[in-house]
């Protein structure tokens, strides 16, 4: 176990002096069988404090094994941020705290570093014997975190996309265990030095968006009995984004709201004015800051599935075409030019070479309301397509499942009926997303989740962008990361550095 075992002076005050006495007491007194001693906790901090740093923070201070030690975020507070409900932050914190009072009040949704460290404190306090906590940091700098916290174990990344790569590596190179939320990085070079750094340092990582998904292993069977002969194709739709999206860069320069340090959040990305429409949960519309509907949600749905397939080579090529706008200026209907945002929706199919297990086929990705149309094995049962799903199309059939593979069947359902083998979906005790990093950390063993496993679904998710930016069909050479017959794409595999972050 890498985890260090002296107690430093964060660990003693946050654990004994806010207890008003340092008094020894027996480890079933404090906390029966599922005690664990500060020594043995792995200490985190929690990089990020919008919307989902918040809503994913139950999961580490409900773990014994974890302690959030500090929190960093370049906002210090507001109440603008964009959700999907608007109590749903509050609703959170108040379970987790058990305090049905928490945030009245409140107008707005909230966040920033100073609510992630009050949640944190508020949370310990609640379980220690004192009722008071005192034992974390906080911080505007993720640098100054990295450079002050020299005894954490590990961070976790839950800032926006295009600063996954910046952190990640930076705390790689001190020796710090990484646990980031989807993406690795939104450009293919960062995503690849990303995965590359992991690989020297060997350190443990983690990308959030794996999960068990034991459908595939029963998906995958079906596909070996022959049950749809050879797969050719495999199709994925989700109804993102769920943000508004735009065309163009906003172009009035409203304030930058008090305590909101907006070089800080811009890090690796050339400057520009600040504006709301680029912060918080919109960013992920956006080319500089996001990946699109596919990079929120294809990781859910392509990691598990890579994984259980084997899917290990990358695309050779992807071919992409999006949501086409107009504006009208003078009297006249004039095509908007958008180079700085994803599409309202979005189709991409990317071409697959041999598998270890598979032969090549065609992945096509849909979002924003666009799916494939029902097959006729649908039509036969008078069913439609869903509106969320995954179709595995071979040269004798169909397997027609949910967005993340779950309830596979057969199609139509006479043939679901006729098929003599294994129907019944392996069984799988569903964990926490900690449950899988922490034990990873603590017997320095690499997760299912880890970067180096995550090396194919990246440059997939990637390379589906540079198709959409390009407007034309690419072909990629993974060895030597090249955009072959358009070398003007090339620039999409990487981004222009403002001084002082270049990677």
């Amino acid at each position: 176990m890498t985890t260090k075992r002296k107690i430093s002076r964060r660990k003693f005050i946050g654990t004994t002096a806010a207890a008003g006495a340092f008094t020894i007491v027996a480890p079933h007194v404090l906390g029966g069988s599922k005690y664990v001693a500060p020594s043995d906790k792995i200490t985190v901090a929690n990089i990020g404090c919008g919307t989902q740093g918040l809503r994913e923070m139950p999961g580490m201070l409900q773990n014994e094994e974890i302690q959030v030690v500090a929190v960093c975020d370049p906002n210090k507070y507001t109440t603008n941020y964009i959700d999907w409900s608007p109590h749903g932050i509050r609703n959170g914190i108040r379970r987790t705290l058990e305090d049905p009072t928490w945030g009245e009040g409140l107008n707005g949704i909230p966040g920033g570093r100073d609510l992630g460290k009050e949640y944190v404190e508020n949370y310990y306090a609640k379980n220690s014997p004192s009722g008071n906590y005192k034992g974390c940091n906080s911080y505007e700098d993720f640098r100054e975190l990295l450079e002050k916290e020299s005894d954490i174990d590990a961070i976790k990344i839950m800032t926006p996309d295009h600063l996954h790569a910046t952190i990640a590596i930076a705390a790689m190179n001190k020796g710090k265990h990484v646990i980031t939320h989807k993406p690795i990085a939104n450009r293919m070079a960062e995503g690849r030095l990303t995965i590359e750094t992991a690989r020297k340092t060997k350190v443990i990582t983690h990308l959030l968006a794996w999960s068990d998904r034991p459908e595939h292993e029963l998906i995958k069977k079906w596909i070996k009995d022959g049950a749809i002969g050879t797969l050719k194709e495999i199709h994925n739709w989700s109804y993102r984004p769920v943000w508004p999206q735009w065309t163009s860069n906003p172009t009035d320069t409203p304030p930058i709201p008090d305590g909101f340090n907006w070089d800080l959040w811009l890090g690796p990305v050339p400057d520009r004015p600040y504006h709301p429409n680029y912060t918080h949960n919109v960013f992920r519309g956006w080319y500089d800051f996001g990946g699109g509907s596919i990079a929120d949600m294809g990781h859910y749905s392509l990691f598990p599935l890579f994984s259980a397939f084997g899917i290990k080579s990358p695309p050779i090529s992807a071919r992409a075409f999006g949501t086409t706008t107009r504006t009208v200026v003078n009297n006249v209907s004039t095509n908007v030019k958008n180079d700085v945002a994803f599409p309202y929706s979005c189709m991409i199919k990317l071409k697959f070479p041999q598998q270890e297990e598979f032969p090549p086929f065609d992945l096509i990705w849909y979002d924003g309301g666009m799916k494939p149309f029902p097959p006729e094995e649908l039509e036969a049962d008078n069913k439609p397509i869903p509106n969320e799903g995954m179709m595995f199309v071979g040269d004798k059939g169909k397997i027609l499942a949910g967005f993340l593979g779950e309830e596979p069947h057969l199609i139509p359902e006479s043939k679901m009926d006729a098929y003599i083998g294994e129907k019944v979906i392996p069984k799988r005790e569903n964990q926490p997303r900690s449950n899988t990093w922490v034990p990873a950390i603590k017997n320095n063993i690499q997760t299912p989740g880890s970067f180096i496993n995550a090396e194919c679904v990246t440059e997939t998710i990637n390379l589906a962008a540079v198709a959409l930016r390009a407007g034309k069909k690419v072909d990629y050479d993974t060895q030597k990361m090249e955009i072959t017959n358009d070398k003007e794409a090339n620039n999409y595999l990487k981004r222009d550095y403002r001084k002082g972050w270049e990677l």
